[in-house]
């Protein structure tokens, strides 16, 4: 079983507003008249659908890793980076592992297995490694205001939630005299909602990236958590998001037509 933990990737904070130009990628970077990988994207999309069935073809550790590299380049709130996959190849706990996904064939079948976990306790020592690792020397104040103030004051709940309530209470205060101004989270499920989130934008990309190399996946949610979480050696903070089982799709693979409801059904302007 392996750990992958989030690599750091800081660009999207930078104070610079030419840093993430691509200015000697032009010709590849999309604009809204050009658009050379759209129909590549839209391939990929759309030919991604959850297999629950695999052929024995394994998937090579490094194009793994590069599913993995670009898992973890979602966009996620302050770059917190909350989630850690745990990618279950020991065949004894892959055994266990299967189980406890009640032995579906997306898992039984699967080239590898993976569990993406979300981390409820992990923003204090991400927030400083942002810090340690930022890639503009030195660290803008602003920079370090956020991380070192913004962020504590967002997530801090204090014991017996003693600064929770002193939030809720000035955050009231300020909605009536300021008007709008985001919540900070006040509780355990604030936190945890705030982990999920984030992980299943990760998970997101996992998916497309093995699609695009020419793998498939089936994201479960059908899974017995504890059990899980005890096979794994995880804490009270960390929550499994899902199990994705992935490999090449073999030809019975696809259980139904893939069909979705009518857009306008979902979509709204106001």
């Amino acid at each position: 079983m392996q750990s992958i933990m989030p690599e750091a990737d800081y660009s999207f904070l930078s104070m610079d507003p030419t840093m993430n130009s691509n200015t000697g990628n032009k010709d590849i970077l999309a604009t809204p008249s050009h658009t050379p990988q759209l129909q590549a994207f839209c391939e990929v999309v759309e030919s991604r659908r959850s297999v629950r069935r695999f052929t024995d073809a394994p998937i090579p550790d490094d194009v793994l890793a590069d599913c993995l590299r670009l898992a973890m380049l979602a966009p996620n709130s302050s770059n917190l980076q909350p989630w850690e996959f745990y990618v279950i190849d020991d065949a004894g706990k892959r055994k266990r592992a299967v189980k406890n996904c009640m032995n579906q064939n997306a898992a039984k079948t699967s080239a590898r297995l993976i569990a993406v976990v979300a981390r409820t306790d992990v923003w204090h020592d991400h927030a400083k490694q942002i810090l340690r690792e930022y890639p503009d020397m030195p660290v803008p104040k602003k920079v370090k205001d956020y991380y070192n103030k913004v962020v504590a004051l967002d997530f801090l709940r204090g014991p017996a939630n003693v600064v929770s309530v002193a939030k809720w209470s000035a955050i009231q205060v300020v909605r009536r005299i300021k008007g709008p101004i985001k919540s900070p989270y006040y509780t355990f499920e604030d936190t945890k909602n705030w982990a999920t989130n984030n992980t299943a934008l990760a998970a997101g990309n996992l998916m497309l990236a093995l699609r695009a190399h020419g793998f498939d996946s089936c994201p479960m949610g059908g899974f017995d958590e504890p059990a899980m979480k005890r096979l794994l050696k995880l804490s009270d903070n960390h929550h499994i998001v899902m199990m994705i089982g992935a490999g090449e799709r073999a030809d019975n693979g696809v259980y139904n037509t893939q069909f979705r409801f009518e857009q306008d059904q979902f979509v709204h302007y106001v």
